[in-house]
């Protein structure tokens, strides 16, 4: 996967249907997590639901509406410092967002921030999604795809999220 300096923008929705996941591209300009949440619902899934966004390669977030209100994770808070939408996030999950000098954000190695158990319920506990979005060997997209290799659908969202160019 080559990347210029923007890589890879997507999102998806993941939802398991009788035993099988079923992944789709959603159009998403990363400006309100509300834009992901109402993809999540617009599924009507009876079975877990839940969104992942990659945005242009620099970090990503998962998404997951429940009755209780909207668990989400993103993979570097120091984002929140300079970008609108991972500070929404953070604002929505009741997070700090990193008193940081916009200036210092490449001298400061990024940290995952949210709800590490959001995909517990699915088999990827919140040690290993910990591990995911702290390695810092792989790009955002791909600690994504190691996600979805964990939870059962990789080759579904590689296909869906046009990463096999």
């Amino acid at each position: 996967m080559e990347h210029e300096e923007y890589g890879p923008s997507f999102a998806v929705t993941a939802t398991r249907v009788d035993g099988h996941w079923q992944v789709r591209a959603f159009d998403d300009d990363f400006s309100s997590l509300d834009t992901s949440v109402k993809a999540v619902l617009a599924l009507r899934s009876e079975g877990p639901a839940f969104a992942l966004l990659c945005v242009d390669d620099d970090y990503f977030v998962i998404v997951r509406p429940t009755p209780n209100g909207v668990q989400a994770l993103v993979s570097d808070a120091t984002m929140a410092v300079d970008d609108d939408f991972a500070a929404e996030i953070l604002t929505e999950l009741d997070a700090e967002i990193p008193d940081l000098d916009p200036d210092e954000l490449d001298d400061v190695d990024g940290w995952a921030d949210g709800d590490f158990d959001l995909l517990a319920d699915l088999g990827l506990s919140e040690e290993v999604l910990g591990v995911i979005a702290d390695d810092d060997d792989l790009w955002p997209s791909e600690q994504l795809v190691r996600i979805a290799e964990e939870l059962g659908f990789a080759d579904e969202l590689v296909d869906v999220a046009g990463l096999d160019d």
